[in-house]
């Protein structure tokens, strides 16, 4: 469910017309409601057992709005880098709500979260928590973590989106977790908190989610018989959400509740989860402009002012955005390549695609684009920073210009042999 509806054919976000927006900010831009941000959020924090953590993925969408919007709800963070760290700082996310994951945590980062008094650090190998052992016991300090296992799952996802499977970069495996967790109790500086696992993202169905979650439990009723003090579970992110309307959506976060709750009953544990697509996927749009309708050989083309710099999910992922007119026309569909300007083959968001017909000047928006859209934008072609804008009800505003040509060409500095 999101908040984009159409109001006497003019298609809205929340109580503000998107040609309005377009106006005044110029096109392509990412258009954020926090209203559907809002109500995804609480509605998976209030489908989740009590007293749960739900550390919102930065990584999805890390603009400092989305952020401090969900911060103010009570989300935490899961962070992957100390610029998200950062950034879930700045938006107001408290150091006790926050989580920090990754595989390749350098000793600057590492010593950043320790210096913020984090809520936990996720150590994803043994080299990792051999660095951190040392770096907490030079600080005096004690690192509260979760190792990260990979329990060689099968999500069933795109390849490039799958975590938890034996041949991944992720965790360590499952059946090295009792001498990992032995190796802690004699480190200095570790404090083994309990056991955390992601095995993917955009899951639609609930079984490999539930085998995971089921080793985690088993591994930790094994380390409490062996005498370690495990309080956590942290069962990470990964369910999906629809990117084709009128196709059967992923399981609710109801449906996903209810079987957190039964396997995790009695368990007495402090559960931790990290939505990141769940939460913003639907909340924000990608509004563009069509520059050309191309009329090709054997295929006509609709070519969009937005690129695979600004969007690059279908490039990257082969993924699926639904493409609709921002102005309802009563004009017969047709099918369409839908390309961008970017001068690469790939620059494709959609091929064979039957939408109403388009003219050269009309507004098109791509859904369910909040996830992962700005997060991975670049300036390829030396392309300006896709911008992005947020509505609350009948009030819009920037919340990250578009940058100027001048501002993009003035970070580059020649050399002194150069000048």
């Amino acid at each position: 469910m999101n908040h984009f509806d159409y109001r006497g054919g003019v298609l809205h976000a929340e109580d503000v017309a998107i040609p309005e927006i377009a106006a005044a900010l110029g096109t392509p831009f990412y258009l954020y409601s926090t209203a559907t941000l809002l109500r995804h959020f609480r509605v998976f924090r209030d489908a989740l057992p009590a007293g749960s953590l739900v550390a919102y993925a930065v990584k999805a969408n890390n603009n400092l709005a989305v952020i401090e919007t969900l911060a103010r709800e009570g989300a935490g963070a899961d962070v992957v880098s100390e610029g998200e760290l950062r950034r879930a700082l700045a938006g107001g996310v408290p150091p006790e709500r926050i989580v920090f994951s990754g595989v390749g945590k350098t000793e600057r980062e590492l010593a950043f979260a320790l210096d913020t008094g984090i809520f936990q650090i996720n150590v994803e190998s043994e080299p990792e928590l051999e660095a951190l052992s040392a770096l907490a016991a030079s600080k005096g300090v004690t690192a509260d973590i979760a190792i990260r296992v990979n329990p060689d799952v099968d999500a069933r996802t795109h390849a490039k989106i799958s975590t938890g499977k034996g041949e991944n970069k992720f965790g360590v495996p499952i059946d090295r977790m009792p001498d990992l967790a032995t190796r802690c109790a004699r480190l200095p500086g570790i404090r083994l908190n309990g056991i955390a696992v992601h095995i993917g993202s955009q899951i639609t169905e609930l079984g490999p989610m539930e085998a995971a979650y089921l080793k985690v439990i088993e591994m930790t009723d094994a380390l409490r018989a062996a005498g370690h003090t495990i309080t956590r579970a942290d069962f990470g992110g990964g369910l999906g959400v629809p990117y084709v309307m009128n196709e059967a959506p992923p399981p609710s976060p109801a449906e996903y509740g209810a079987m957190v709750s039964r396997i995790s009953a009695g368990k007495n544990l402090k559960l931790a989860f990290e939505p990141g697509r769940l939460i913003v996927a639907n909340a924000g749009i990608l509004v563009t402009r069509v520059v050309y309708v191309k009329h090709g050989a054997s295929r006509d083309f609709l070519i969009l002012d937005a690129g695979m710099n600004d969007l690059i999910r279908p490039a990257m992922y082969d993924a699926h955005h639904d493409l609709i007119p921002v102005v309802a026309s009563d004009r017969a569909e047709r099918a369409y390549d839908i390309v961008g300007p970017v001068c690469e083959t790939g620059d494709t968001f959609a091929r064979g695609r039957t939408v109403p017909a388009f003219e050269a000047g009309e507004l098109a928006a791509i859904l369910t684009a909040g996830a992962y859209g700005a997060a991975q934008a670049s300036e390829y072609n030396a392309r300006p920073l896709v911008a992005e804008a947020m509505v609350n009800g009948s009030d819009w505003a920037i919340v990250r210009p578009r940058p100027s040509y001048e501002e993009m060409l003035g970070r580059d500095r020649l050399p002194d042999w150069l000048g």
